[in-house]
């Protein structure tokens, strides 16, 4: 018999099959769908810090900004007035999901500053809430703010959010810092019970006839997994915190990885956006079928098998591979036209 389980935040449970944040869990109806999918835990939708910040006059600025030339701007986020029905709406969905299903619920609150959402993290955790990830998406665009200031802002955030809150947390991070083992560390001390690795970086497109900005979403693919798999085989064994994967999680080969790496769980949403929510019962039974193929008994078997504490040779997570690929990069000749050659 396969043994899927794993541990992660503390919580115990049936596999590393993890919804992220996404739309999709809205509905009950999906809810539901996913622990029959074979959904471990479920990530709900993020709530975002300026959702809470309701006499922000900054923000109700920056809304209001560039609203002569781009309608559109204010539909970034719900109208003012709505913000603190959107927290209560939260809380609601959250104690529905939680009578429906007996999976964790993992509430996601997206903020960046110790502000008056403080309390909404303890709201979150008398709901129900099983654990709170932390989703920290921000991007510094002022060259008067160093990098060490960040990086203390950010551990300072973490520590006031474990002192308001007795559930696990979770710290969602982004790729863009100088160096992750240290951050992973001084996180984990500050009370981060598990890191998630990492958050996808949005980037937004223009549009050369309007001369506007737009917002682009993108669906990941299994090719943005490398990133991920990099970072969590160093940190393995390295930071007393439980490891997730997110974004580039769409097959049982990816799973496979993650947990190679290191990794307590993996988690998807856009494979379930393009192939649908029963996807996850094909990544699970691909799982084991591999491991049944492979002889292995559990998932705790193979786990940081391919870690950077665990291969003979570090290289590959280390300058050695950059080194390596690049030297051994095949030259080829580009055709050149007719037109465009020498004479």
């Amino acid at each position: 018999m396969i043994d899927l389980s794993t541990q992660y935040l503390g919580l115990q449970l049936k596999s590393p099959l993890v919804v992220s944040a996404s739309p999709l869990s809205e509905s009950i109806q999906n809810v539901r769908l996913m622990e029959d999918s074979g959904a471990a835990a479920i990530v709900l939708r993020s709530l975002f810090e300026e959702q809470l910040n309701l006499e922000s006059y900054t923000l109700d600025r920056d809304l209001s900004q560039g609203t002569e030339s781009f309608a559109e701007s204010l539909s970034y986020l719900p109208e003012f007035p709505d913000y603190r029905a959107g927290s209560d709406a939260y809380l609601d969905h959250l104690m529905r999901v939680k009578e429906c299903v007996a999976i964790p619920i993992i509430a996601s609150i997206n903020g960046i500053t110790p502000g008056g959402w403080m309390h909404f993290a303890k709201e979150v955790e008398a709901a129900g809430a099983d654990a709170i990830e932390l989703n920290t998406y921000a991007l510094v665009t002022d060259p008067l703010v160093p990098s060490n200031e960040v990086e203390k802002h950010l551990i300072e955030l973490v520590a006031h959010v474990r002192s308001h809150i007795k559930i696990p947390l979770a710290v969602k991070l982004s790729p863009q810092f100088t160096s992750i083992p240290n951050l992973a560390v001084q996180l984990a001390d500050a009370g981060a019970n598990g890191l998630v690795l990492f958050n996808r970086f949005y980037q937004p497109d223009f549009d050369i006839e309007r001369l506007t900005v737009l917002p682009r979403l993108c669906y990941s693919n299994s090719s943005e997994l490398l990133l991920r798999l990099h970072w969590v085989a160093i940190l393995f064994h390295r930071v007393r915190a439980d490891l997730a994967i997110t974004g580039g999680v769409h097959t049982a080969e990816d799973v496979l990885k993650g947990i190679m790496a290191g990794a307590a769980v993996t988690m998807m949403t856009s494979a379930l956006h393009q192939y649908g929510i029963r996807h996850l019962a094909a990544v699970q039974a691909d799982v084991v079928r591999w491991m049944k193929d492979h002889e292995y008994e559990s998932t705790n078997q193979m786990r940081g098998a391919l870690s950077r504490s665990s291969v003979p040779d570090p290289t590959p997570y280390e300058r050695g591979n950059y080194i390596k690929t690049l030297s051994s990069y095949p030259l080829h000749r580009a055709p050149l036209h007719q037109t465009h050659q020498r004479k």
